[in-house]
């Protein structure tokens, strides 16, 4: 198999297109004769982020989990349909070996794999597996697992590698930048002429936060009065969030996407924001103290679950607007406050936030990608200077 064709299914979601990039990335050093593709939904963004990179891309038809009859009827018809033509795909592009990222569109892709005999490992960022990760991890080559605390959930059979999540190739860069530094482990903190707070709310945009963000912030006062604050909306909510801003007369910039994360992220000092795996696993190497909100409606509660882990290590603090009382800007304002006012505080979370980074996750994923290809790892190609 000199010239092995691997084929990642999923994507669509920043949160799960971005570590296929970052794995692929990877492969391509190690086996630089690998054919790579990507099959997903097919969205505008994600088309651009494959080809940018030099992959291939197909579309695979396939819908979420149904709210409505209507919804249902497509869910049956375009996931049976991208079932077959996965299972058509696998044989006609010769695939070698598939790697599940997560997401509705994943699910048809890796079945389809599962059935026709096709070798396939799985990447699971969240703390509690996805129902496609626990249905195939026994017939998985291997499941590469964010957390720990995936293993109960998964059969006992099941081969599971806890190697993080991958990151993207700009926060590897920077991580091992400030490794070989010598600045990963400062013991004083060096005070910066302005502090920078960055609210994320995702490139489909956190509802929750984009209202409730600029009410906290106002009833911080002065204390974020020599503060930067950079707020990402995501798509469709960006002058609904800056009129907020103005109304309650807080000083900030909102943007809808950042497209320079891992350089903003390396240099912000407080982040709100939604604790996706991606997200967590780039912050850790960001070593960014952290308030998490975790999105109310996932899927068996995971981002709440991702969160509990970090806020156990120390590394975060945890919003559960589940829990709440009162309203989600009063437990922001009421997070923020001392994290804002006090430095040590933020540097010692930094420290902790920075104990949980994987920096070769990605790495470590195509490890045992070429190891399942070729059956052991002493034939690695060696990556690129």
């Amino acid at each position: 198999m000199s010239a092995p064709h691997i084929m990642f299914a999923g994507g669509g979601a920043a949160g799960h297109l971005f570590p296929g990039l970052a794995v692929a990335q990877h492969l391509s050093q190690r086996i630089p004769t690998a054919r790579i593709t990507f099959a997903g939904p097919g969205k505008a963004r994600e088309k651009h982020a494959i080809r940018n990179a030099g992959y291939e891309h197909v579309k695979i038809p396939a819908q979420p989990l149904p709210q409505n009859p209507l919804q249902a009827f497509r869910f049956v018809t375009d996931n049976v349909a991208g079932y077959c033509a996965a299972r058509w795909l696998l044989g006609e592009q010769n695939v070698s070996l598939v790697v599940g990222l997560g997401g509705f569109t994943s699910t048809s892709i890796v079945h389809a794999a599962a059935t026709r005999g096709t070798p396939f490992i799985l990447l699971e960022q969240n703390a509690i597996p996805s129902q496609t990760t626990r249905w195939l991890a026994r017939a998985s080559t291997l499941v590469c697992a964010a957390f720990e605390e995936v293993r109960p959930h998964l059969h006992v059979q099941a081969s599971v590698a806890v190697t993080g999540n991958p990151a993207r190739p700009a926060f590897e860069t920077l991580y091992q930048r400030r490794v070989n530094s010598g600045t990963a482990n400062l013991a004083e903190h060096k005070p910066k002429p302005q502090k920078r707070l960055v609210v994320l709310g995702g490139a489909g945009g956190a509802r929750s936060l984009n209202e409730s963000m600029p009410a906290a912030l106002k009833q911080l006062g002065g204390c974020v009065a020599d503060w930067h604050i950079i707020h990402q909306t995501g798509e469709g909510q960006l002058q609904e969030t800056e009129a907020r801003y103005r109304k309650h007369g807080v000083e900030a910039l909102a943007v809808t996407y950042i497209d320079e994360i891992a350089s903003v992220l390396f240099d912000s000092d407080l982040v709100v924001c939604r604790p996706g795996g991606m997200t967590l696993a780039e912050l850790a190497l960001a070593g960014t103290p952290s308030v998490l909100v975790p999105y109310p409606e996932a899927s068996d509660d995971h981002q709440l679950a991702n969160a509990k882990v970090y806020a156990a290590a120390g590394a975060c603090r945890l919003i559960d607007e589940t829990s709440q009382s009162g309203a989600l800007d009063k437990a922001l304002a009421r997070e923020l406050t001392p994290l804002v006012l006090e430095e040590t505080r933020r540097f010692e979370m930094s420290h902790r936030m920075r104990s949980l980074a994987r920096p070769s996750a990605a790495a470590d994923i195509a490890a045992a990608v070429q190891e399942a290809l070729y059956g052991v790892q002493e034939t690695r190609v060696p990556a690129a200077a």
